[in-house]
């Protein structure tokens, strides 16, 4: 199994005013200016979105626990205590996933500042370093797993009596992460579905869970994966975009916010731990996969009636910033990025001030073939 590398993209909350240079505010350097930024939407005369009946959810995703030779997908243990920290803070709700799904599904309302921690792959760590953390501060989380390294005993693995363990706690709900960890969006649907039935059966066989959510493995996902997965009978699945999610979200490309060595900073955790959902409909292009003829992609979606100040709206491009946008009335917005994405994943993040210093978020990853 090769190692899993979860590339993080730019991730840039908007200017205040439409016109300024853009700021990368969450980059460990300039981390610190998130601050500054956001004491300026208290200027007289910003007009702020409007908070709707629903906030939302932020769900967290996590890979690896105090492995320093993985930085791409690791937490050190320090950092990784300080965001436990964060959370114990009364003003955040965290609750397991499959409630947030279903009160998302269900129409009913979530509590301000609703967080969910999920983790991807089952490595060791999650079971030496990061369960006993988690258990510690009364956490519940979602583990997705990849199945075939399990069953060929990987070293750097989660064995399946260590599995067990941790189901047996109460504590820990298992997701589908494909059996051997693959690029969905350039698989044909038979094998797609070979892997997701496969690792459905595998868990099910070791812990007596059916897991009824999935992770993308990479976060990578096309139309026609969505609606694979939706047909097999999931509750929802994640992706690996940024973005917080609300009551209009797609339950099968929800977004999540990925932490690692370099963009675990607490003026970063802060900052998308009190993010709000941007609820947007009518998204083009409506397929996530990217060929030469639609690359780079023209970017529109309809902003909610309830969310005010979209003047305000910026959208940033993975590896060229800001990129300008049309407000065509009625809250639709379209834009397209100056240059083609390169082969693989890139990402979209479109950031809007909110009420109380928060932002909405809205993000997208877009995938691009080699052939």
């Amino acid at each position: 199994m090769p190692i899993i590398q979860s590339k993080l993209r730019e991730e840039r909350p908007m200017n205040l005013f439409r016109h300024r240079q853009a700021v990368n505010l969450v980059s460990p350097q300039l981390a610190s200016r998130v601050l500054v930024l956001l004491a300026l939407t208290l200027i007289p005369g910003v007009i702020l979105a409007q908070a709707p009946s629903q906030e939302g959810a932020v769900i967290l995703m996590y890979h690896r626990f105090g492995e320093d030779a993985y930085p791409a997908t690791n937490t050190p243990l320090d950092q990784f205590e300080a965001h436990l920290a964060e959370l114990k803070d009364p003003k955040y709700t965290v609750l397991p996933v499959p409630e947030i799904i279903a009160a998302l599904r269900n129409g009913d309302r979530l509590p301000s500042r609703t967080i969910g921690i999920t983790i991807d792959d089952a490595y060791l760590s999650v079971f030496t370093e990061a369960w006993p953390r988690l258990n510690a501060a009364g956490f519940p989380f979602t583990l997705f797993v990849s199945t075939e390294p399990l069953d060929k005993r990987f070293r750097s693995m989660l064995t399946w009596d260590q599995l067990r363990t941790m189901v047996a706690s109460g504590q820990v709900t298992l997701g589908n992460h494909t059996a051997t960890h693959v690029h969905m969006a350039d698989l044909r649907a038979g094998r797609n579905r070979e892997e997701i039935e496969h690792a459905n059966r595998r868990i099910d066989e070791e812990t007596g869970v059916t897991p009824s959510l999935l992770a993308y493995p990479y976060g990578e996902f096309t139309l026609s994966v969505r609606d694979l997965v939706e047909a097999g009978g999931f509750a929802a699945a994640f992706g690996q975009h940024s973005g917080a999610m609300g009551p209009n979200s797609d339950l099968f490309a929800l977004p999540r916010f990925a932490l690692n060595e370099a963009y675990g900073g607490m003026d970063r955790f802060r900052l998308v731990v009190n993010s709000l959902p941007l609820s947007v409909r009518d998204v083009v292009p409506v397929d996530a996969l990217l060929s030469p003829s639609n690359n780079p992609p023209l970017v529109g979606f309809t902003v909610d009636e309830q969310v005010g100040g979209v003047d305000h709206l910026q959208c940033y491009a993975s590896g060229q910033g800001a990129f300008p946008l049309r407000h065509l009335g009625g809250g639709r917005i379209e834009g397209r990025p100056a240059s083609p994405f390169p082969v693989g994943r890139s990402r979209i993040n479109c950031t809007l001030p909110g009420p109380g210093s928060r932002w909405r978020w809205y993000g997208r990853q877009f995938y691009l073939p080699k052939n």
